[in-house]
């Protein structure tokens, strides 16, 4: 069974909105959801995510979340 539509179906926008909302919930899933309810939200989490990425694959990197850049900091 698969919950939510296929990510590869959504828009940006709608990808964008969905990821927020995942980011926003995730503490108190980690922290309050049962084992099964914290896997799908993981589970969704990684689908969209790894949507975001083949969508983007020239996304812009901030040169200071590299290790030099920390390193630099």
């Amino acid at each position: 069974m698969t919950m939510g539509i296929s990510p590869g179906e959504l828009t940006d926008a709608d990808l964008f909105r969905e990821l927020g909302h995942l980011y926003e919930t995730r503490l108190d899933a980690l922290r309050h959801a049962a084992d099964q309810a914290y896997g799908e939200h993981t589970r969704r989490m990684n689908q969209l995510e790894a949507e975001y990425l083949r969508r983007h694959p020239g996304r812009e990197i901030d040169p200071n979340r590299l290790r030099e850049g920390a390193r630099a900091r």
